[in-house]
């Protein structure tokens, strides 16, 4: 296994400051245990400085830079962040420490898993609803 070079300080302090001004506007809070969070970042600020973008590192590519040459989708805040207010790196959760649910659809697997969590904040976050509202009517 090959481990991980330590990212710089100035992206792990970009990474923290993001994540806390983005829990601010979303609504969202931190996981009760400071070792998710700081995982999550540490991932984060390395992907900013071997890729230059925030990618989620709670995800699997095959090519990180395919990735983030082909999309945004995951970046942080991800897509699903975005749209439905759930993060499946439990970065940013209710003060429980669950993720928020209640605005995926039923057959996603962060429904099955966690069962409908209502968010505590809804007139926060969410600036991509209409992306997701939009593909509720098509389907």
């Amino acid at each position: 296994m090959t481990s991980q070079t330590q990212p710089s300080e100035k992206s792990m302090k970009r990474m923290r400051n993001y994540v806390e001004k983005y829990r601010q506007k979303s609504g969202t809070s931190a996981h009760p245990n400071r070792e998710v969070t700081d995982a999550v970042v540490l991932g984060l600020a390395q992907n900013v400085d071997a890729l230059g973008r925030p990618l989620c590192p709670c995800n699997y590519y095959p090519d990180k830079q395919a990735e983030v040459d082909a999309s945004r989708r995951w970046f942080c805040a991800c897509d699903e962040m975005k749209q439905y207010k759930y993060c499946h790196c439990l970065l940013f959760v209710t003060p429980e420490g669950k993720p928020i649910t209640e605005y995926l659809p039923e057959d996603h697997e962060g429904r099955q898993i966690y069962g409908r969590v209502k968010d505590p904040t809804p007139d926060k976050g969410r600036e991509a609803r209409h992306r997701a509202e939009s593909t509720e009517r098509t389907v």
